[in-house]
C-alpha cells in the first residue's frame, strides 16, 4: 500500500508513502487515495481528513515522471473513456482531480516538504493548507516542456495574487514556506515536529462542529466562487432553509442557551 490510513476519532489521516520517490503519484497511489477519501465521503463518522506525506523530505513532488512517461494509448483513444479506462490508457491526470468525488467534508493538507507540480495541485484542492518551515512550493510544468495539467493555474490564480502565481508558473521556480504563509498559499507555518499535532487539533475543532453545516459551508464555497452577490446569497439562503429544522441546529441553539457543548449527530 502506497498510502497509509490511520484514524483519530472522527479524523482520517492519509498519508502518501512512497518517501523514497519524495511521495511521487503514480496510477496505483492515487488509486488508493481515492478510495481512502471515496470511504471518509460515505462514512458518517468520519468528518475531516487529512493529508500529508511519509518523512520530511516531501509532501509530494508531483507526478511520477519515471512512470508516467509513455501512454498506452493516443489522447483521442482516452479521451472520451470514463476516469478509471482512460486513465489505463495514460489519462492518468484525471484520477488527481478530485472533484469527481463529490467530497463534501474538509480536507487539510499538511505540507511537510516538497509541495510540487501535482502535489501543489493536490493541496490546492485542500480547503486548509498548512504547513513545515521547512516546506516548499512549486509549479515547475514548463520547466519540463509542459503545463500544470490538474487545473493548477487556475486554482493558484484563486489563492494568490495573480502576479505571485503568474510567477511561480512561468519560471517554475520554487518558494519556501514564509513565502507561501505571506501569499496566503498557506493559512501558517509550523515548526516541522509539529505539524501533524497542529493539523490534527484543527481537524479536531472542525469535526467538533456541526457535520452538515460544516459540509454545507464547503459546498457552498465551491459552488458560490464565481457567482455574483445576488446569485451567491439566493444560494446561501437555499442551504440556510436546508439547515434551519436540522437536529443539530436545535441542539445547538439548546446548548448555547444551557451552557455546555453541543452534542452534534449530523441529523
Amino acid at each position: 500500500m502506497t498510502v497509509r490510513r490511520h484514524l483519530e476519532g472522527a479524523v482520517a489521516v492519509l498519508t502518501i508513502d512512497r518517501p523514497d520517490a519524495l511521495n511521487a503519484l503514480d496510477v496505483p497511489t492515487l488509486r488508493e487515495l481515492r478510495d481512502h477519501l471515496a470511504e471518509v465521503r460515505d462514512r458518517d463518522d468520519l468528518r475531516v481528513a487529512v493529508l500529508t506525506g511519509a518523512g520530511t523530505r516531501a509532501f509530494c513532488a508531483g507526478a511520477d515522471l519515471k512512470g508516467t512517461r509513455q501512454s498506452p494509448a493516443s489522447y483521442a483513444q482516452a479521451l472520451f473513456r470514463a476516469t478509471e479506462p482512460a486513465a489505463d490508457l495514460g489519462l492518468y491526470i484525471r484520477l488527481m482531480d478530485l472533484g469527481g468525488l463529490d467530497l463534501c467534508k474538509p480536507l487539510i493538507a499538511a505540507v511537510n516538504g516538497h509541495c510540487l507540480g501535482a502535489g501543489l495541485e493536490l493541496a490546492l484542492q485542500c480547503d486548509v493548507r498548512i504547513a513545515s518551515a521547512q516546506a516548499s512550493f512549486g509549479l515547475p510544468e514548463a520547466a519540463v516542456g509542459s503545463i500544470p495539467a490538474v487545473s493548477g493555474l487556475h486554482r493558484l490564480l484563486k489563492a494568490v495574487p495573480a502576479a505571485h502565481a503568474m510567477q511561480m508558473v512561468l519560471t517554475g521556480e520554487r518558494i519556501d514556506a514564509e513565502h507561501a504563509a505571506r501569499i496566503g498559499l498557506v493559512s501558517e507555518t509550523v515548526a516541522p515536529q509539529v505539524l501533524l499535532d497542529r493539523a490534527l487539533a484543527l481537524a479536531a475543532r472542525i469535526a467538533a462542529n456541526a457535520p452538515l453545516a460544516v459540509q454545507a459551508v464547503k459546498r457552498l464555497s465551491r459552488q458560490t466562487s464565481h457567482l455574483g452577490e445576488a446569485d451567491a446569497q439566493q444560494l446561501t439562503e437555499l442551504y440556510w432553509g436546508v439547515l434551519r429544522d436540522t437536529a443539530d441546529r436545535i441542539e445547538g441553539r439548546q446548548a448555547f442557551a444551557e451552557k455546555r457543548q453541543p452534542r452534534f449527530t449530523g441529523r
